[in-house]
């Protein structure tokens, strides 16, 4: 055998083996890293769900609640700031969260106040379509803090992944960042004040 030929054979082999690890590494992260962009995309789809039940809550609550037109407003314009903030799953940033939750946070709040104008008005909570409204909403709340929750145990798993040892070189060199966490706004410890 030639002597030039093992080294040759010792450095294909290698070559192969590193490749190999690469596409093992790539094979691992991708899908982890769609199962946090598709979870993100739960999230979307919980607050969508929220923005299109307002105009329902708002249009029933317009018959009763003429004279709260101004609280009326702000909702509205709380839902279209919300639904126009857009984030790219493929990329999501702290900065971009902080966004998108800042317009939730603004929507929450609007319809904070607007509900505590209608426990003003018996008529209002005794309507059958607002009563429903309401618990829809309710349980609307619940699944966007699940799917919040969702997302950022899927993120944890994919930051962890990427952060180990030896991962953590392949993920660099095949372009795998971190992804950003959902984190609560400042100040929402406490309780809102709700006054009559």
């Amino acid at each position: 055998m030639k002597k030039w030929l093992i080294p040759v054979i010792i450095i294909v082999a290698l070559i192969f083996v590193v490749g190999a690890w690469f596409a093992s590494v790539n094979n691992r992260l991708a899908p982890m890293e769609e199962t946090v962009e598709a979870q993100w995309a739960n999230v979307e789809s919980a607050y969508q769900r929220r923005a299109d039940l307002i105009p329902n809550i708002v249009n029933t609550a317009k018959g009763y609640a003429e004279f709260e037109q101004e609280t009326l407003t702000q909702v509205i314009e709380a839902r279209s700031r919300a639904t126009s903030v857009n984030i790219d799953p493929t990329n999501i940033t702290p900065e971009q969260l902080e966004q998108f939750q800042a317009a939730q946070g603004n929507l929450s709040s609007a319809l904070s106040r607007l509900l505590a104008v209608f426990e003003r008005y018996p008529d209002l909570k005794a309507n059958e379509n607002f009563k429903e409204l309401i618990n829809e909403l309710e349980r609307t709340e619940n699944r966007i803090n699940v799917e919040r929750n969702r997302f950022n145990d899927t993120a944890r798993a994919f930051n962890s992944e990427i952060r180990q040892f030896p991962t953590s070189f392949a993920a660099g060199i095949l372009d795998f960042d971190r992804k950003a966490y959902y984190e609560a706004e400042a100040g929402s410890e406490q309780a809102p004040v709700v006054e009559f």
